[in-house]
């Protein structure tokens, strides 16, 4: 039933439809569920390849039983502001993360920029993202380095000698700059292949006609990037009847 738990039925049917090669679509529609219940299952629980019905369902036990013994520690210390609902904050974080896992971020690596993502201050000292996650200082202290090393974060001192992480804003268009620098070296590499195979023979062609498509697709990228940029830092209007625009 949409908006419940999944059960170790629907589980089962799960690891079958992986098995098989369904897309997550076709096994949320056979299962009346959300594409994107099935895709956080699968993510969470080894991946496509890795899935087992009976380790997800136990792992999803555990992972309930800890978060309830966690929000009971925690509830009167960490209440959530604005008035939010504590479980659609948890059910979008993890929504977040696993968007994040698909596209090649590793799991506690997402769990991290997620929750700096969605703090309302954009950043958290140690201690806060372990008390917020629930996992080892030495688990944050790896995340923070990767994080920083892929310039998706940033070190800011805090009181004493304490440091705080925040999320860098800029890195969103630095990712699409960068992408775009990706795509200018593919074009380059198989306009190489053209001299290469010689002109006017088809595989020349398909390799131009690639360089010019990915050339395009690149310019494009950063003359949007440039142009948008300061979308970064402007906050959006709040028209009338309480909606955000930019």
């Amino acid at each position: 039933m949409p908006g419940s738990r999944l059960t170790q039925l629907e589980r089962q049917q799960i690891a079958t439809g992986l098995a098989d090669g369904l897309a997550y679509a076709e096994i949320a529609r056979r299962l009346d569920r959300p594409t994107s219940t099935i895709t956080r299952e699968v993510m969470r629980n080894g991946g496509p390849t890795g899935y087992r019905a009976d380790l997800a369902h136990r792992a999803t036990e555990r992972r309930t039983h800890k978060r309830r013994q966690a929000t009971r520690r925690g509830a009167e210390a960490a209440p959530q502001a604005h008035g939010r609902d504590p479980e659609a904050v948890r059910e979008y974080e993890e929504a977040f993360t696993t968007l994040l896992m698909q596209q090649g971020l590793p799991k506690m690596m997402s769990r991290v920029l997620t929750c700096l993502l969605t703090t309302d201050e954009g950043s958290l000292t140690a201690a806060g993202l372990v008390q917020r996650l629930q996992v080892s200082p030495a688990s944050i202290s790896k995340a923070v380095t990767f994080l920083e090393n892929q310039g998706l974060v940033r070190r800011e001192p805090d009181e004493g000698r304490r440091e705080r992480y925040a999320v860098n804003d800029d890195v969103w268009y630095d990712s699409m700059v960068a992408a775009a620098r990706s795509n200018f070296q593919l074009a380059e590499t198989a306009r190489q292949g053209v001299a290469v195979l010689g002109h006017d023979t088809p595989a020349a062609t398909r390799l131009e006609s690639i360089a010019r498509f990915v050339d395009f697709v690149g310019e494009s990228i950063t003359r949007a990037a440039e142009q948008a940029r300061d979308v970064l830092y402007t906050k959006p209007e709040t028209a009338s009847g309480g909606t955000a625009r930019a």
